[in-house]
């Protein structure tokens, strides 16, 4: 079971509270203002800026 688009709707960065979106591979959470991609584990998105990787970096 993927994220469900309920919970999409709600979630925000942590660190800048932009709404996220769903990675092409849906295996992540995107930022656009910071960039940072939160991963998805277990159908669990991991929404702590230390398991966060910037893109790019």
């Amino acid at each position: 079971m993927a994220v469900s688009k309920e919970l999409l709707d709600i979630l925000v960065c942590p660190l800048c509270k932009t709404p996220v979106t769903l990675t092409p591979d849906s295996q992540g959470l995107r930022c656009g203002t910071c960039r940072r991609v939160y991963p998805i584990r277990d159908d669990i998105p991991v929404m702590l800026v230390d398991e966060a990787k910037i893109e790019g970096s």
